[in-house]
């Protein structure tokens, strides 16, 4: 027992004095590559096997000739260690240098594919990783393209848009000034008409930039949707009757809501009077709302009798600047295009969803918010 002690001893203090100096060129190639640390570390493995056989060789006095053996067995050991441990580096290295350039090309704005053939369990997972974060980046990239285009659609449209009021002011003012104005009193009032579109035009300007800036600050407080419903309807009340058409809002339950209510009411608002400018005289608009089945949100509808919105233009209706097709043709008064773009950015300020759906004879906006706990 004693012996076999003194055994594990000697064999102890030359794997530590192995393993000591292993870790010290560990240490010293540890910005190397991959390949050099694991022939270190089986260099280290062996180094320890030998120096251990080698220290309990001598303390049991072996003959020059059985020490020789040892020595030999050791070395082979060594060598197909070491070898083995190359190639597995130069494999992993491989992969590893496969995989970087597949991660530089998707660094330089194309999308990562991972290189073919097998490889580590973790290089595997980094593949994984990567292709995901590609697919991310790609879907941000498209998203911000749309994104450019919309805002440079936004400046073109708002740019002829104020360019018309403009110049007829400009026309009317030098009239007037000039005493060629056959009835100022027309003229100041289309003045006055034309200054209110550009007020409006620059609210919704100024309101969606506070919406993509993320600067929109909301008050909520616990009210009905019915009582919102009700503001709303009576504030597009006279655009109706200009317009001869039927505003209905019996189906509206009396739901609480938690929401800012003067943001919320310009929804409702803008939804009306988009729905009254684009149906015809005679026709209804008629307002709805409920608790969806599950009773976790609430939806508020608005259908008016425009026609339709062709299938193409659907996913484009909240976008800023649409203004619809030859189904939906803008009248003058129908402003820069914003008012959608407002809606669905107040309503997901409030956690909730805006979406649009074709009709027999029109369409049906929905607004979805959250039912308060």
């Amino acid at each position: 027992m004693k012996d076999m002690a003194l055994i594990a001893l000697f064999a102890f203090g030359g794997a530590v004095c192995a393993g000591a100096l292993g870790a010290v060129v560990l240490r010293l190639v540890r910005h190397r590559s991959v390949a050099v640390s694991l022939a270190v570390i089986a260099a280290v493995a062996v180094t320890a096997m030998l120096a251990g056989t080698l220290a309990v060789a001598r303390a049991m006095f072996l003959s020059p000739h059985d020490l020789g053996v040892v020595t030999l067995v050791v070395a082979m050991a060594a060598v197909v260690s070491l070898a083995t441990a190359l190639l597995l580096g130069r494999w992993v290295v491989a992969r590893s240098r496969e995989l970087s350039l597949a991660a530089r090309d998707f660094g330089d704005g194309g999308s990562f594919a991972a290189p073919p053939g097998l490889a580590t369990a973790e290089l595997a997972s980094l593949s994984r990783e990567l292709a995901a974060t590609s697919e991310k980046l790609a879907a941000s990239r498209e998203r911000e393209r749309a994104l450019e285009k919309s805002r440079r659609e936004l400046v073109a449209w708002i740019s002829h848009d104020l360019r018309t009021p403009l110049a007829g002011l400009r026309a009317m003012s030098e009239a007037l000034e000039d005493g060629m104005a056959a009835d100022p009193g027309r003229y100041h009032r289309q003045i006055r008409t034309e200054v209110d579109r550009l007020n409006s035009m620059v609210g919704d300007l100024f309101e969606l930039s506070r919406i993509h800036a993320g600067a929109l600050a909301l008050s909520p407080s616990r009210m009905s949707v019915y009582d919102l419903v009700g503001d709303a309807l009576s504030g597009v009340d006279p655009l109706a009757r200009e317009q001869r058409v039927r505003l209905v809002g019996d189906a509206v339950d009396r739901v609480p809501v938690e929401v800012d209510g003067k943001e919320m009411t310009r929804v409702l608002a803008n939804l009306l009077i988009n729905a009254i400018r684009h149906t015809p005289a005679d026709g209804t608009v008629a307002i709805a709302a409920s608790v969806r089945a599950g009773g976790g949100a609430v939806v508020v509808s608005v259908t008016d009798g425009c026609g339709g919105i062709p299938a193409e233009d659907l996913p484009r209706v909240f976008d800023t600047g649409w203004r619809g097709t030859s189904a939906r043709t803008p009248v003058p008064s129908a402003g820069a295009g914003l008012g959608l773009a407002i809606v669905r950015g107040i309503v997901e300020a409030h956690a909730g969803h805006a979406a649009v759906h074709n009709v027999p004879g029109g369409c049906r906006f929905e607004v979805t918010l959250p039912v308060p706990a």
